[in-house]
């Protein structure tokens, strides 16, 4: 069954503050393998104008995939998770994420399509500082498979 297509510009409420450490930083570089001094070493960072070590790019989906859980949880939406695939991640910064930053996501639908009986939902997670300053945008594209017919 399609989804509701004035679900379209619906808006979850912000998650609570995540606090951003030094040491998850750390942790998620050494996992993705990225040797670079700016994301473990704060004089490094500094000499790059940062206040403090940055995260790399990837870092915060962490924050945005569990902020969409909002829209794959929504009972009205009526999205089948167990069908579902991730087809599309991307960023637009404005900013570094940073150690000491504290991060709340915002989420929304931007897109809901149908195409070939498979359900496409485009989600817009916008990831904000304590200051209510922008820090990046993640757009998420899942699809939940049509199902099989027999």
């Amino acid at each position: 069954m399609a989804l509701d297509q004035s679900f379209v510009g619906r808006a979850y409420p912000p998650t609570a503050p995540y606090e951003v450490g030094r040491e998850k930083i750390r942790e998620f570089a050494e996992a993705i393998g990225d040797p670079n001094p700016a994301y473990t070493e704060p004089d490094a960072a500094r000499a790059l104008g940062h206040p403090d070590v940055i995260a790399p790019p990837t870092f915060v989906f962490s924050l945005t995939y569990r902020a969409a859980g909002q829209v794959v949880d929504d009972p009205q939406l009526g999205l089948d998770y167990s069908r579902v695939v991730h087809r599309d991640q991307r960023f637009v910064y404005s900013r570094p994420v940073r150690a000491g930053d504290r991060l709340s996501v915002t989420t929304s639908i931007d897109e809901v399509k149908t195409l070939a009986g498979n359900d496409i939902v485009d989600i817009r997670g916008d990831v904000h500082d304590a200051a209510g300053e922008h820090v990046v945008t993640a757009h998420t594209k899942i699809v939940s498979r049509a199902p099989e017919e027999n």
